[in-house]
């Protein structure tokens, strides 16, 4: 078999293992559930409101999916390769041949499956709690998932790539969650971008977030609901752009950058690394 292959295939057997072990765990179930709550309790007290003439659930609803699409897709490979560099597994992944082609096939596809549970737990339950606006039935949903996985491809290498320059678990909340904070307050998710200043809608527009948010209102809401967005249309083309484009950057980028982080690690960085942790912990 071919060695490029066979790395592959192992790498995706250990992305499929690394899912369903998530699904077993107490700290990952919790993490659903609870940001599932989170969300439909914001959607449920804000049920009465409106943006620009449809209800406010079924607008706010697709941009918050399309955002914990590219929440997950970045904060979690740069958690996965915090620790596993830490603990050893990078070491290893580096001293296999094609170790790396594996490794990073698997955490792309356990990255991918992961946004799958939250979904669900966020959609199913709208679907009854809410008024959802779609024209589209079926279709409405192949497109959302369609969208997620180009999404997926284009945050999950900006995630691998930041990861590995991190130098430890502890540093995620600077380099993470503060990002992340700000895009979610800053990309049309939860009001229209057009209420923020002009500077503000420039450069939103050229991260993914923006463009992940529009997507899935494209695909969930009526035709004629392009008219609040910016342009007055869904800009499907450039959607598609910007969210491919990022995607190629990134999957061009990341593997060099994650073989100079491996060919850096040495048995010696992973004791000190082990240290640190149980330091963090004691």
């Amino acid at each position: 078999m071919n060695p490029a292959t066979h790395a592959i295939r192992v790498g995706l057997n250990r992305g499929w293992i690394e899912f369903t072990n998530s699904l077993r765990s107490p700290q990952d179930l919790g993490f659903y559930f609870f940001t599932a709550l989170g969300t439909l309790a914001y959607l449920f007290f804000n049920r009465h409101d409106d943006w620009e003439g449809l209800p406010y659930p079924s607008v706010v609803l697709p941009s918050i999916l399309g955002a914990l699409v590219a929440f997950g897709a970045y904060i979690g490979p740069m958690y996965s390769l915090a620790i596993e560099r830490e603990d050893g597994t990078l070491l290893r992944a580096k001293a296999v041949p094609r170790g790396m082609t594996g490794y990073v096939t698997g955490q792309v596809l356990f990255q991918s499956l992961s946004a799958l549970p939250l979904l669900v737990v966020i959609v199913v339950p709208s679907l009854f709690l809410f008024e959802i606006i779609t024209e589209r039935g079926m279709i409405a949903w192949l497109m959302v998932l369609g969208i997620a996985a180009l999404g997926l491809l284009a945050v999950l290498p900006i995630g691998m790539i930041v990861g590995s320059l991190i130098k430890g678990p502890n540093k995620i909340g600077t380099w993470g969650m503060l990002p992340m904070v700000i895009m979610f307050g800053t990309s049309g998710i939860f009001y229209p971008l057009q209420e923020l200043w002009e500077w503000v809608q420039v450069a939103v527009q050229l991260l993914p977030m923006y463009w992940l948010g529009l997507g899935m209102r494209s695909a969930l809401l009526p035709a004629d609901a392009a008219a609040a967005e910016l342009g007055g249309s869904w800009r499907t083309l450039e959607m598609l752009g910007v969210l491919g484009a990022w995607a190629i950057i990134g999957l061009l980028l990341a593997p060099p950058v994650l073989r100079r982080v491996a060919r850096r690690q040495s048995g010696s960085a992973v004791e000190a690394g082990r240290h640190e942790a149980m330091r963090r912990v004691q």
